[in-house]
């Protein structure tokens, strides 16, 4: 039987998205996002409890999210989790779980930069909205 890892993640960023690339000029961008969702504790209080995922963008994806993504900012994240081992600075050995993004999609409202085109994957910027993209010129996704 074959197996399977999926994440979905709707969120906000916690921090300004860090580019790097590679010796092969592959862009590899990280940032986080934060989901927070509420409970009740045993007193009947509502409590809110928020998860932080670190996440890590490869290629063409990765300049979009560094180029449009900024802290705060809603995004809906789809990929893999991704075991990492490290070594902290008092030598013990840690292991964390990060996500390998496959797809990026920025939310909410336009920022002041209005270029953005919706697609994770496009290229850079559009001049005029594209009216397959389902944001119209306000900016507002019509469903």
């Amino acid at each position: 039987m074959a197996s399977f890892n999926k994440i979905v993640i709707v969120g906000y960023l916690g921090r300004d998205p860090e580019i790097r690339y590679l010796p092969d000029g592959t862009a590899v961008c990280n940032f986080s996002v934060a989901t927070t969702e509420k409970k009740k504790d045993r007193s009947g209080e509502s409590q809110d409890i928020t998860t932080w995922f670190r996440i890590n963008v490869w290629g063409k994806q990765a300049e979009a999210a560094n180029q449009y993504l900024s802290k705060g900012r809603q995004v809906y994240v789809e990929g893999r989790l991704t075991q990492q081992e490290y070594t902290d600075k008092d030598g013990n050995r840690r292991t964390t779980l990060d996500v390998r993004a496959t797809d990026v999609q920025f939310l909410g409202p336009r920022g002041d930069d209005s270029s953005f085109s919706g697609s994770p994957a496009s290229s850079g910027p559009k001049s005029a909205p594209d009216s397959s993209s389902g944001i119209s010129d306000d900016g507002e996704i019509p469903f």
